[in-house]
């Protein structure tokens, strides 16, 4: 499982980054530039949730470990 997250949280990094080069500063809310900043909330969210994952999945072991 934590491989999966890992992927998951790399994945959604190139993502991000590929979707910040679609950004268009002048206009950011037109155009391609909205679809680049909704994918780049929805990376973020993902790495976020990945994240939690990880941490609860660590935290898990450490309750059974100590039972």
């Amino acid at each position: 499982m934590k491989y999966v997250a890992y992927t998951v949280i790399i994945l959604a990094l190139g993502l991000g980054i590929f979707n910040a080069t679609k950004l268009d500063f002048n206009a950011l809310f037109e155009g391609e530039s909205i679809i680049g900043l909704i994918t780049i909330l929805a990376s973020l969210c993902a790495i976020v949730l990945m994240l939690i994952l990880l941490i609860s999945k660590r935290i898990e072991q450490k309750v059974k470990n100590n039972t």
